[in-house]
């Protein structure tokens, strides 16, 4: 194993960054390399076929480019619909994201979880396998918001995100059936903890999970033991499309050094 050999992290757009923050918490000498399509956002209201087919494409050409260890797909849309065929496509280790509800399923009092996601994501016969499997005595309410994702990114760009917005993307859930019962929201897409302390703020009565700790967890045990630089190396970040002046300026804030295209 080269000992520069980074963490791949893949997204529609910036929510990745959500899984990265707890990542180098467990492995802070790991270099990185994020990438975002942001040629191909939001991935919400793509189609599973394009996302099945441009994903493994995606991926294929980063690894080529960037030799890395391992690829987190942080992005649960991609995840849910592509994994299986990124998995296939590439020779190295692929971390996939996906819906915590069990964890939420587990905090539940009221027994009535949200699940907060996109549309494509909500959807997927994955998320009904998991509330079979995990939250079966539980109202599981579901909710995609493609406002929600547009915000995320607006205010990683610096832009003021209004609290009012928030409440009318989320609003929807509480008007379902048992919605007013709901004590527990999965933040089903990586984007969304980027606004957890607007969501907060909107929703104090609700509490929020998402599986960023888990996937952190996931990728230091399969790095355990590999070796890492002995320097501290600047992270790469990649998009699709050029990104604007103030997202630029924020991933210097997040240890990126070098922004590239692909």
């Amino acid at each position: 194993m080269n000992p520069e050999a980074p963490l791949l992290f893949f997204d529609s757009g910036v929510g990745g960054l959500s899984v990265l923050g707890p990542t180098r918490a467990l492995l802070p000498d790991a270099p990185i390399v994020y990438a975002a399509d942001s040629a191909g956002f939001p991935y919400g209201r793509k189609s599973e076929s394009e996302l099945a087919e441009r994903v493994p494409g995606l991926l294929l050409q980063l690894v080529e480019r960037y030799r890395p260890r391992l690829a987190v797909i942080a992005c649960n849309t991609a995840s849910t619909i592509a994994l299986d065929q990124a998995r296939a496509a590439l020779d190295i280790p692929v971390v996939g994201t996906v819906p915590a509800i069990k964890p939420a399923a587990e905090r539940s009092v009221t027994r009535v979880i949200g699940v907060l996601g996109t549309e494509a994501t909500v959807r997927q016969p994955y998320v009904d396998d998991l509330a079979a499997r995990f939250a079966a005595d539980c109202t599981v309410i579901r909710h995609g918001s493609p406002e929600l994702v547009k915000l995320a990114e607006a205010k990683l760009a610096g832009a003021p995100v209004a609290l009012a917005a928030i409440h009318d993307a989320i609003a929807p859930m509480l008007g379902q059936p048992r919605g007013s019962e709901m004590d527990v929201m999965v933040l089903a897409c990586t984007h969304f903890p980027l606004l957890s302390d607007e969501i907060a703020a909107a929703f104090p009565g609700i509490a929020q999970v998402d599986g960023a700790s888990g996937i952190a967890r996931r990728i230091a045990h399969l790095a355990h033991g590999q070796p890492w630089p002995q320097r501290p190396i600047p992270g790469i970040a990649v998009f699709t499309a050029t990104p604007g002046p103030g997202l630029s300026q924020s991933l210097k804030r997040f240890g990126f050094g070098t922004i590239e295209t692909l």
